[in-house]
């Protein structure tokens, strides 16, 4: 009934499933019944001041000499999910598994006239990292000091694929965000009437998903008609909303609506099952999909990023004719080249032509030159202003009124100078006048932030032959088309991305760097530079 990608049951199948599933059934007595514990964890320095109570399932069947999969759930025990996990361990239709029933915290009152600061919402509904963090930093290394009332100690998988994590309303989005930010430690998610809506960022993510190159995630949704409709959103329209994005995108994803309301009813019902979907297979992967039109129009399946160099200086990132990339620190007097052969040494020479590239200058293919002045040659109109050189050597200056403005790069056709404002979410688009003047800018590219920033940490931008931007951004590299709109989001393995460029002999292979990593990965655009002749592209889908 359950099929890969996207499901669609009815509620008279599950009842009559579920049926089935209570009549064959074994007793509780011959089922082997693992036991409960309650613990307290106060010792957060994520949510300092919090504390919180928590509960640890262990079953019979554990053995700790081999770690155990986990499951993790929000607001404590659900679901009856001990009595489930006995029936469903005793029959192998899920690995043995220890589950971890976790409250939100609250920052107890100092006095009996205060009330307590409750977590709850800021924890779950907020995105981000910090309740990943929190799960794999501070609660499980807690729960590894525990162990069995028979002196089993608790060991834990580290492996995301053996790990589960799911809760009801903001239970279940902040179980999903999780996974979200760290697949590595979670990647099948049960979301029960989850607040995917405006309360602290949740509307967001059908959006984000069907943007995001996609991560090793397997999805159950579960919703009702009758769900909440009040100031934050329509939960019900935005569980359907997930439901499509995750479908859109090409992730495993399956769903149960119902007609209930805001309650844990429906979910406790259909519980067994979406357990057994979540862990079918184990333990095989669970693998990333990938379905978006737009992303197909960059990536190209099976290339994903692989490390070009690391341990070296690379704040900047260049390019030569040749399609060999450099990389430097900020001032450009460390310089590497990373050759198309995939060779990394040092360059002692300092090449005019890349350092200038290093240093964020552009050269056009006609020898007219760009670039920022420094900081402290502001115009009394508070921008940083744009140094312009002819052929001839006549300098032309521009303000750009941009404050924070930061990177550089011609458009295909020549016609347009994109500059980035580090200080927003904005890349701005100037046209550039036969005498090298910049006119008519606008805020023109609309990139995406971290939940947690004012700015989207813009530090480099290239172009492909088809008009296509590229920002390396706290986010990743965030691919924009023509018309200004982020198509696609590719983060690299170290999450930001602080330059980008394309080399390789076809200038196809895309380099970002991150920290003192050089990531590349092969595309399917091909990039230009200032020095190729200009190209005219086909204009955008308005």
């Amino acid at each position: 009934m359950m099929r890969r990608r996207s499901t669609r049951l009815h509620l008279a199948s599950w009842t009559l499933l579920l049926g089935v599933i209570a009549s064959g059934a074994a007793s509780a007595d011959e089922v082997p019944r693992g036991e409960v514990q309650k613990h307290e964890f106060a010792a957060s320095s994520i949510f300092p001041g919090t504390t919180r109570d928590y509960w640890i399932y262990i079953p019979k069947q554990y053995d700790p000499s081999k770690p155990a999969c986990l499951f993790v759930c929000q607001d404590g025990l659900q679901y009856d999910a001990p009595a489930v996990f006995d029936d469903l361990i005793a029959k192998g239709e899920i690995p043995v598994l220890i589950g971890v029933f976790v409250m939100h915290g609250r920052v107890k009152a100092p006095s009996d006239g205060a009330l307590d600061r409750f977590n709850r919402s800021l924890e779950y509904d907020g995105l981000g990292d910090a309740y990943a963090r929190f799960l794999t930093d501070e609660l499980l290394p807690d729960v590894e000091k525990r162990q069995a009332a028979d002196g089993r100690p608790i060991r834990l998988s580290k492996d995301g694929n053996d790990r589960a994590i799911g809760g009801s309303s903001s239970g279940a989005v902040c179980a999903f965000t999780a996974a979200w930010e760290r697949p590595e430690s979670f990647r099948r998610v049960f979301s029960a009437i989850g607040t995917y809506v405006g309360l602290r960022g949740g509307n967001d993510y059908p959006t984000l998903i069907r943007k995001y190159e996609p991560k090793p995630l397997r999805v159950f949704l579960e919703d009702g008609s009758n769900d909440l409709n009040i100031y934050g959103g329509d939960w019900w329209m935005a569980n359907q909303e997930m439901e499509r994005a995750l479908t859109y995108a090409g992730y495993e994803v399956a769903h149960v609506w119902g007609d209930g309301g805001h309650s844990s009813k429906h979910a406790t019902e259909i519980f067994p099952e979406a357990m057994r979907w979540l862990w079918k297979g184990w333990p095989a992967a669970v693998q990333a999909g990938s379905r978006s039109d737009k992303l197909q129009e960059v990536v190209i399946g099976g290339e994903g990023w692989t490390v070009a160099a690391e341990g070296v200086d690379a704040a900047s990132i260049a390019v030569d004719p040749s399609g060999d990339v450099y990389v430097s620190d900020a001032a450009a007097s460390r310089i590497s080249r990373i050759g198309a052969d995939g060779r990394v040494e040092p360059v002692a020479d300092r090449p005019e032509a890349i350092v200038d590239a290093l240093a964020g200058r552009i050269t056009r293919n006609d020898g007219a030159r760009f670039q920022l002045l420094p900081s402290a040659d502001e115009s009394p109109t508070g921008g940083r202003r744009i140094e312009a050189r002819t052929p001839e050597g006549a300098a032309v200056i521009s303000n750009t009124g941009i404050a924070g403005a930061e990177s550089l790069v011609l458009s295909p056709d020549e016609s347009l100078l994109y500059i980035a404002d580090a200080t927003s979410r904005w890349v701005y688009s100037f046209q550039v006048q036969p005498d090298l003047s910049l006119q008519f800018g606008q805020k023109y590219y609309h990139l995406h932030l971290p939940d947690d920033a004012r700015d989207a940490g813009t530090s480099g931008l290239c172009v492909d032959r088809d008009g296509r931007l590229y920002a390396a951004t706290t986010l990743g590299v965030q691919v924009c088309d023509q018309a200004g709109r982020v198509n696609v989001v590719i983060p690299t393995p170290g999450g930001a991305a602080d330059a980008v460029t394309f080399g390789g002999p076809d200038f196809d292979v895309l380099y970002a760097t991150s920290g003192n990593v050089v990531y590349k990965r092969r595309v399917k655009p091909h990039g230009v530079h200032g020095f190729t002749p200009p190209h005219k592209p086909v204009a955008p889908r308005l």
